[in-house]
């Protein structure tokens, strides 16, 4: 028998432990790996119930809306022409591209010297007129005096020659001395005539003297923008040349084309016994970075349609686009600018959501049960990414607005109400998207 020493002792512990550790080190591996297994498998389930966005549908005040692009132009345009000959004598200060001149301005000025010869002539005409006639007057009061003594000289004449007491020589001759009396009398009534005539033919022409007169001052009719000058100082014009020509400043128009079916929708929303003339307008600039808007107002429609497009022309008017600029931020309105114009109908309560969450005329809700359910579905009205539903979805569906990985009709899903989704659809509801 072998007797055991502290050496042989510790000799058997080191045996021991070389087998138990090993041994202990699997069995703690296969518990560890036991437990991992078992943590996946739960995760594993959790995640076949996927993850999708939805809006929850409801009534929002919604502005239905359509745009449409044109050019602009003055409401009013101004072309002087020159109405007389001469030379121009003097220019305003004003006359030239880009001024801006207020109504009653003068523009420019024509040597008048000959129009002021011909008004002294005719009034110098007119003045010998009045002293022929102050003269003839004077003469016909006596040859009607005349006339009376010789018609009653003629008359006693006649008593005597029937009396017997004179001569039918004495009647002959006082009867022709009435005779000439009377074409005296008739001769001075007609010069007074013949003076009369001519007196109003020497008046039109100096009516017309004095209209050319007018015409040598060239006069802003409104304000205006000098558009282009085609005169200048010591230019000789003749009747009919251009002058100069001018964009008038009180209104600005633009005729923009709008969709004849987009224009349909909007009309409807306005109601019954309402037209395209109610409708609200807005003018819109986009520049550097920002939009520019100006209010406008619909003032026409055109009578034609752009047989390629399909689109009708609607005019808006925006009323003193000067008066509204700002120097450095607000440009005004002028001619050949492309602007963007907006038309609106008051705002109603619709349902509003993603355009993008229907297709085909189908959308995705989750249920009540969470689990997706395809919709049939309509749309008044679609813009700017929105869409108004006509028929199909009801206040408090949510509607899911990503399509999950598979989209299986009856699947459980975990709906995520998309918040800053919902915000953004009532700001493009109500048009406020766009940069003022």
């Amino acid at each position: 028998m072998q007797s055991w020493t502290p050496k042989t002792w510790t000799k058997g512990l080191l045996r021991g432990l070389a087998v138990a550790v090993p041994i202990a080190a699997g069995l703690l591996a296969i518990a560890v790996s036991g437990s991992l297994k078992a943590a996946p498998g739960a995760k594993a389930a959790q995640a076949q119930v996927p993850a999708v966005r939805v809006v929850r549908v409801a009534a929002t005040e919604f502005r239905p809306r359509v745009s449409g692009y044109g050019a602009v132009a003055p409401a009013r345009e101004w072309r002087a022409v020159a109405r007389v000959d001469g030379t121009i004598i003097e220019t305003s200060p004003l006359l030239a591209s880009g001024q801006i001149a207020p109504a009653g301005t003068e523009l420019l000025r024509l040597d008048d010297t000959d129009i002021l010869l011909s008004l002294a002539q005719i009034d110098a005409q007119l003045a010998a007129l009045d002293v022929r006639d102050e003269t003839l007057t004077a003469s016909l009061s006596i040859s009607r005096a005349d006339l009376d003594i010789s018609q009653s000289d003629l008359k006693r004449q006649e008593d005597l020659l029937q009396q017997g007491t004179i001569a039918q020589a004495a009647r002959d001759q006082a009867a022709r001395q009435e005779l000439a009396a009377r074409a005296k009398l008739t001769e001075i009534e007609n010069q007074l005539s013949l003076n009369a005539a001519e007196r109003a033919v020497l008046q039109a022409q100096r009516a017309s003297a004095a209209r050319s007169l007018d015409f040598t001052r060239i006069t802003a009719p409104f304000d205006i923008r000098i558009a282009a000058v085609q005169a200048d100082l010591g230019q000789f014009v003749t009747r009919g040349s251009a002058l100069l020509g001018a964009d008038g400043t009180e209104a600005a128009e633009v005729s923009a084309q709008f969709s004849m079916g987009d224009m349909g929708p909007l009309v409807r929303a306005l109601g019954e016994g309402s037209n395209v003339l109610d409708l609200t307008a807005q003018v819109r600039l986009s520049q550097a970075g920002h939009d520019i808007t100006w209010p406008a107002r619909v003032v026409r429609v055109s009578d034609a349609i752009d047989a390629r497009t399909q689109a009708t022309g609607i005019v808006v008017r925006v009323d003193q686009p000067q008066a509204q600029a700002v120097p450095g931020t607000r440009p005004p309105l002028r001619r050949d600018m492309f602007v963007t114009v907006e038309l609106s109908a008051p705002t109603r309560p619709a349902l509003v959501v993603p355009d993008r969450a229907v297709q085909g005329g189908r959308a995705l809700i989750v249920t009540a049960e969470d689990r997706l359910e395809p919709r049939a579905v309509r749309i008044a009205f679609a813009r700017d990414g929105i869409a108004v539903i006509a028929e199909g979805l009801a206040e408090g569906d949510l509607l899911v607005v990503t399509d999950p990985a598979v989209a299986v009709p009856g699947m459980t899903v975990r709906p995520v109400e998309d918040t800053a989704l919902q915000a953004d659809i009532a700001r493009r509801a109500l048009g406020q998207d766009d940069a003022q």
